[in-house]
């Protein structure tokens, strides 16, 4: 009984429409002759906040050992970096993510209340943003019933990627009317921008590429005549992210509540997993200044640790991650500069834009991915082998130059660099001899286990619609 209690109650929290507490954050004024409710600027920092802390913890403790950033030895079951994948894996985001939904929802209500444009616009920046990670991680999941407890509707259905990408699309292109008028809101609300609702028009439409790109495979998505429809032919309506100070980026800054979710690590267990020979051997090979920034030295120079080795069969543990990043403000990053000029240069490369070159972008890329971290693009860079750009590559060769790079500036972004590469294949990864599920990488995770109890009949038809409830079960755009 008191297991059913606890599901029922952790059910109940991610439909309903509940308003979470967070220490430290100042209770900004609630105004008792207008609302009875907390307003959009009591809402909005701290639910950024625990969804890029979410974020950046599994990107620390998946997307780093499925995508060789680190290696966490060992052979005890649940070894991420062999493709084992354990099912409890799936409940931690999903929570986190369905609670803080909620309180974006509140927002958004809240903006609405109080007509305020810029606090709507935000709010469905926010809420594409969530249910694109939800979905590029489970699949199907409930979006147009989702967090609706408030109306009594606690088992909501599952809908099909495919139709919730098309109204993240109409999210976005609604928050982006509502903030061009530019209007700012409480600078204390906003813990990426400051209020400055003109970057957030430009967040909001860069993270409209990303998401169109991630479903440019599917024809009747239509992304490639959208992509270019925002950057040649109406860029004035779709203002993007171009500097690295447009970036989106959660800078913790070392005052609570803006203190590194990593901060309170003891540093033993920050640096127990080892960095893996991929991502050091590239940097090392590219002579890569961010390596300095990142790893530390092994008797006097970066090495790593080949992924996917063997049980049984420990190589030598070398660089781990330095304990400087802890508390680095970068990791808290949403969507940067570097990105969006990488997915420009995807979109060149493929002929769907013309503007600029695609070696013009791909290059923008990498100097905007450097000198984010405080650190000069090194002399004849783009010259070296790694690096170079040339017109005559194949667009699979492109594309490996493109997503290689792409590969570190999305260094601690939530779960990207497996999106991304569960998209493209590249960059290309090494397959150890000793990883599980036949060395094929997962594609998505499963349901968390207590949706079978708390909402049956849906989760049963969304298996029956999309496939087995595992590890490798492809989801919408993923397949042919």
């Amino acid at each position: 009984m008191k297991t059913r209690y606890i599901i029922y109650c952790i059910a109940l929290a991610l439909s309903a429409s509940v308003t979470s507490c967070k220490k430290d954050f100042q209770e900004l004024a609630v105004n008792p002759n207008a609302s009875d409710h907390a307003l959009p600027q009591a809402l909005l920092a701290p639910a950024i906040t625990s969804i890029v802390s979410a974020n950046m913890n599994r990107s620390q403790r998946i997307t780093n050992e499925l995508m060789q950033v680190t290696v966490n030895m060992g052979d005890v079951e649940g070894r991420i970096f062999r493709y084992e994948v354990r099912k409890s894996e799936a409940d931690y985001l999903y929570q986190n993510w369905y609670l803080q939904l909620t309180n974006i929802n509140d927002v958004y209500n809240g903006g609405v209340e109080i007509d305020n444009n810029s606090y709507q616009g935000i709010a469905l920046i926010c809420r594409a943003w969530i249910f694109s990670l939800l979905t590029d991680t489970y699949g199907d999941v409930p979006y147009f019933e989702a967090n609706k407890g408030k109306e009594g509707l606690f088992t909501p259905a599952f809908d099909k990627q495919q139709d919730i990408y098309a109204d993240i699309f109409k999210q976005l292109e609604t928050a982006n009317t509502l903030l061009k008028g530019g209007v700012n809101v409480a600078s204390a609300s906003d813990p990426i921008y400051g209020g400055d609702a003109v970057k957030w028009r430009k967040f909001g439409n860069s993270l409209y590429l990303r998401l169109l790109l991630r479903v440019s495979g599917k024809d009747q998505a239509n992304a490639s005549a959208k992509i270019k429809e925002m950057v040649d032919t109406k860029p004035g309506d779709y203002p993007i992210i171009s500097s690295n100070d447009e970036s989106a980026i959660l800078k913790w800054n070392g005052t609570a509540p803006y203190v590194s979710p990593f901060a309170t690590w003891r540093p033993a267990d920050w640096y127990t997993p080892k960095l893996a020979s991929f991502f050091v051997d590239n940097l090392n090979e590219m002579s890569d200044p961010r390596i300095g920034r990142w790893a530390t030295q092994y008797q006097g120079e970066y090495g790593g640790v080949p992924s996917g080795y063997l049980p049984g069969q420990p190589p030598e543990a070398k660089s781990t991650l330095l304990t400087s990043l802890q508390s680095e403000p970068l990791l808290g990053n949403i969507l940067n500069n570097a990105e969006v000029q990488f997915i420009l240069a995807e979109a060149a490369a493929k002929g769907w834009i013309t503007s600029k070159p695609a070696q013009t972008y791909y290059e923008a890329g990498i100097t905007g991915a450097i000198t984010m971290w405080g650190l000069n693009v090194p002399a004849g860079y783009f010259g070296f082998q790694m690096v170079k750009w040339d017109e005559g590559y194949t667009l699979d060769q492109k594309m490996e130059l493109i997503h290689r790079q792409k590969y570190y500036a999305l260094f601690f972004t939530d779960l990207e660099q497996w999106f991304e590469y569960r998209r493209t294949g590249h960059p290309v990864l090494p397959k150890g001899p000793g990883l599980d599920n036949n060395g094929i990488m997962p594609a998505r995770l499963n349901y968390p286990t207590y949706i079978q109890s708390t909402n049956p009949t849906n989760y049963t038809a969304a298996v029956a619609a999309q496939g087995p409830d595992d590890i490798n079960t492809k989801v919408w755009w993923q397949k042919p």
